[in-house]
């Protein structure tokens, strides 16, 4: 993948949103981009789980996990069904964990931080709406963009 997410923010500037600089790397690849797709949970990871299993087609699914820092969303497991079924990456706005494991994962992850607990599975969450955390929105169908500079969010894709 060939961009820099400070050289689109030159190019774009106002139309493309800039997350606030909240996230770090933990994925096998620190370079991602792809169509939104969101799901919003709180603790659960049921249906991080649901969206993983679907062919990804180059996409990233954003995760709003309310930016709760005592479980992860995301397991070493789930990376690597990800990164099996197309994905070009998950950001979760939480925590994730095996970190050691994902990063030898060819999928992007950013996160806040890491955290050894698993989340409950209640299948409690929406999926495919609007979330807005980090300073901005992230819109299912947009496309976002990230490298170790930060995250973008476009409307249409860069060429």
């Amino acid at each position: 993948m060939s961009f820099h997410t400070a050289d689109l923010s030159d190019r774009l500037g106002d139309a493309a949103a800039v997350a606030a600089p909240l996230f770090r790397d933990y994925g096998g690849l620190t370079h991602f981009a792809g169509r939104i797709s969101t799901v919003k949970c709180h603790e659960d990871n049921s249906l991080v789980r649901a969206a993983l299993e679907e062919a990804g087609a180059g996409r990233v699914l954003v995760v709003d996990g309310g930016g709760s820092l005592r479980c992860a969303l995301l397991g070493d497991q789930l990376a690597a069904m990800a990164a099996d079924h197309g994905w070009a990456g998950v950001l979760v706005y939480g925590c994730i964990r095996d970190s050691l494991a994902i990063g030898l994962i060819r999928l992007g992850v950013k996160a806040l931080a890491t955290h050894p607990r698993k989340s409950r599975k209640r299948a409690v969450g929406e999926r495919d709406l609007p979330v807005h955390f980090a300073d901005l929105s992230f819109t299912p169908g947009h496309y976002l963009y990230a490298d170790p500079d930060g995250v973008l969010v476009v409307a249409d894709p860069v060429a």
